[in-house]
C-alpha cells in the first residue's frame, strides 16, 4: 500500500493522518475464551496461569491475562478484562466472567457444552438474529472458541473421556452497557452481547478507514483496473470474488460502512466502472438513502420496507408481516417464506433500483453502476445495473 502521504484526494477533502498507530484490541469472544481456559483449569485442580493462549478464528493467537480464577463450590470460575485497545467500544474495561462445570454424564459418550447467560449477558427474545430465540446472546464464533479452549485443557487431562459442560457468561455491570447499544431494540435483553468474528477488535478511525479505501483505489488505478467493485466486508468480498472471477485481486476493494465515501472517491479517480454488493440488510440500508451504515447510527426502516413491500406485490399481510420484523435479516426471511419467487424478486428488485438510485447520487453520472444483493448465505438474490450519465 501507498504512503498515506502519498495519496491524491481529488475533488474531495484529505482526511488527516492518524497522529498514531492505534492499538489492537480483543473481543468479548475472546475474553470468554480465555475465562473459560481458566475455569476448567480450576474445576480440573490443574495450575492456572496468570495468561492464557487463545487461538484466534483466522490464525495465530493472542496470550490473555487472567483477572482472577478460583474454585466456586462445584464450579470453575475466572475472569478476564476486556481490552479493545484504542478502539470506543462501550465493552472496553468490562470484566468478562466464566463458570464451568460438569454436565451428568447420563449414557452420552459425546461431547457437549451448555450454553447459560449469566447476569450482564442477553437473551434473544426476538426472531431475525443469527441465535434463536430463548438462546444466550452468545455469538456462533465466540462460541467455537470457547468450545475449542475447553477443549485444549480437557485433552491434558481426560482425552479419552467426553467433554460435557455447562458453561456460564457473566459480565460485571452488562445490563447497563446494554443500553448504549442496540441490544433493546433487537429484543435482546438483560445484558450485552459476547460477540467476534476475528476475535480481534481493530481501533475504529474514520480517518484511516478512508484512507485505506483511497489507497486501494490509487492501488487499483495504477495497475490499469477499469472494473472496481466495492464489498462491505470480507465475507461479503469473498462472495462477489467468487461471483466475478474473471476480475483480478486489486479490483475488490473492502468500503466498509463508508458508501458515500467510497463512490465519490471512485468516480473522482474516474474509474468507468463501479459495482457495489451488499448482504440484504446493508442493501436495504444503501437503498434507504444510508451514506454510512454502520450499526451505530441506527436500524434500517422496515416500516418503509413493509410499505414498499406492499406497494410492489399488493399482498397487505405480507406487508404488514414485513413491517413488524425486527430486522433485515428476518424481513428478507419473512419474504422467503412466502414461497412466491416472484414476490420475493420483485420486493428485492425494488430495494435494488434505490439502491442504485442512491449510489448514482453518490457517484455522479460518470461510472457506469451496478449493484448485486447477497441473502445471507452469499448467494445472489439481485442483480442490475444502471449505465452512466455522460
Amino acid at each position: 500500500m501507498e504512503n498515506q502521504d502519498s495519496i491524491n484526494y481529488p475533488d474531495i477533502e484529505k482526511p488527516p493522518r492518524p497522529r498514531k498507530e492505534l492499538r489492537q484490541g480483543f473481543s468479548t469472544g475472546t475474553a470468554a475464551a480465555a475465562a473459560a481456559q481458566g475455569a476448567l483449569r480450576e474445576l480440573l485442580e490443574l495450575p492456572c496461569p496468570e495468561r492464557v493462549e487463545v487461538e484466534l478464528p483466522g490464525g495465530g493467537s493472542l496470550s490473555i491475562p487472567l483477572h482472577s480464577h478460583r474454585r466456586n463450590g462445584s464450579r470453575g470460575e475466572a475472569a478476564v478484562i476486556k481490552d479493545a485497545g484504542d478502539d470506543p467500544d462501550v465493552t472496553n474495561g468490562a470484566e468478562i466472567r466464566v463458570q464451568v462445570w460438569f454436565l451428568d454424564q447420563g449414557h452420552r459418550n459425546k461431547d457437549e457444552i451448555q450454553f447459560q447467560a449469566g447476569a450482564g449477558v442477553g437473551r434473544v427474545t426476538k426472531p431475525g438474529l443469527a441465535l434463536a430465540v430463548g438462546e444466550p446472546a452468545i455469538n456462533q464464533v465466540p462460541r467455537k472458541m470457547i468450545r475449542h479452549s475447553l477443549k485444549k485443557v480437557w485433552e491434558q487431562v481426560l482425552p479419552d473421556q467426553p467433554m460435557r459442560l455447562g458453561v456460564e457468561v457473566l459480565v460485571t455491570r452488562g445490563e447497563e452497557m446494554a443500553r448504549h447499544t442496540l441490544n433493546p431494540r433487537l429484543g435482546i435483553i438483560g445484558g450485552i452481547s459476547i460477540l467476534g468474528t476475528t476475535g480481534l477488535v481493530k481501533p475504529f478511525s474514520h480517518a484511516a478507514y478512508r484512507a485505506t479505501i483511497a489507497a486501494s483505489l490509487k492501488v487499483a488505478q495504477a495497475l490499469g483496473i477499469k472494473q472496481i467493485v466495492f464489498s462491505t466486508g470480507g465475507k461479503s468480498e469473498s462472495y462477489l470474488q467468487a461471483l466475478l472471477p474473471e476480475l483480478r485481486e486489486e479490483a475488490f476493494v473492502q468500503m466498509g460502512d463508508y458508501v458515500r465515501f467510497a463512490l465519490k472517491t471512485g468516480a473522482n479517480l474516474k474509474f468507468p466502472e463501479i459495482t457495489v454488493g451488499a448482504f440484504f440488510g446493508k442493501a436495504l440500508k444503501i437503498s434507504q438513502g444510508w451514506g454510512h451504515t454502520h450499526a451505530s447510527r441506527g436500524l434500517a426502516d422496515l416500516k418503509r420496507l413493509g410499505q414498499l413491500t406492499g406497494e410492489t406485490t399488493g399482498n397487505s399481510r405480507l406487508a404488514q408481516e414485513v413491517a413488524r420484523a425486527n430486522t433485515g435479516r428476518q424481513a428478507l426471511e419473512i419474504l422467503l417464506a412466502a414461497q412466491a419467487q416472484p414476490v420475493v424478486a420483485a420486493v428485492v428488485a425494488a430495494v435494488g433500483a434505490r439502491m442504485l438510485a442512491a449510489l448514482r447520487d453518490y457517484a455522479g453520472p460518470g461510472p457506469d453502476l451496478a449493484a448485486v444483493i447477497l441473502d445471507f448465505a452469499g448467494v445472489p438474490l439481485w442483480r442490475g445495473e444502471g449505465a452512466g450519465r455522460k
